[in-house]
């Protein structure tokens, strides 16, 4: 059984068993995703919050060069605060929606600050209550950042599974 969504839903094995072998041999290809080095080297659960948030409809080349420029600047959500969202939006550049990311990082930093003593929380349900945190973001955040199990799903993982004729 998977759990997702509120529903648990039962899974042809065999499909996902094959669908399992060919991911296993396809992520041998890829480099590890900037989010997962960030979380691998650095042990910060904010960097990967606001790695995240960059990363959003952003490749990862470009996530990497703008996590390196911001965080020499601003790694804590005190440092953040200290620069003008100009000056975020100056380092973060050319990540997608770089203005509206932004306004998002000082709003997050800001929250962290006033709600919960600059860090970050480690549930699901505070997670989610942040500008520009999803579902997706606030599982990688705990996945990445606190070592917790769990799974990032988004619509697009949710159709290739319902291909795998998963059943409710």
């Amino acid at each position: 059984y998977i759990n997702g969504l509120n529903t648990c839903h039962r899974v042809n094995t065999k499909i996902l068993e094959k669908v399992i072998a060919i991911l296993e041999q396809e992520v041998k290809k890829w480099k590890v995703p900037i989010i997962t080095l960030i979380a691998q080297t650095k042990k910060d659960p904010y960097k990967v919050l606001i790695g995240t948030v960059l990363s959003l409809r952003t490749k990862d080349q470009v996530t990497a060069q703008a996590c390196e420029k911001l965080f020499a600047q601003a790694d804590t959500a005190e440092k953040m605060m200290q620069l003008s969202e100009k000056e975020i939006e100056t380092l973060i550049y050319p990540t997608g929606f770089y203005k509206t990311k932004a306004k998002n990082i000082l709003r997050i930093s800001q929250k962290l600050l006033d709600e919960y003593q600059g860090k970050v929380p480690d549930e699901i349900d505070a997670l989610l209550q942040f500008p520009n945190v999803g579902r997706k973001t606030a599982n990688l955040v705990l996945i990445e950042g606190y070592d917790k199990p769990g799974v990032c799903i988004d619509v697009h993982n949710w159709r290739i599974l319902n291909r795998c004729r998963i059943k409710k």
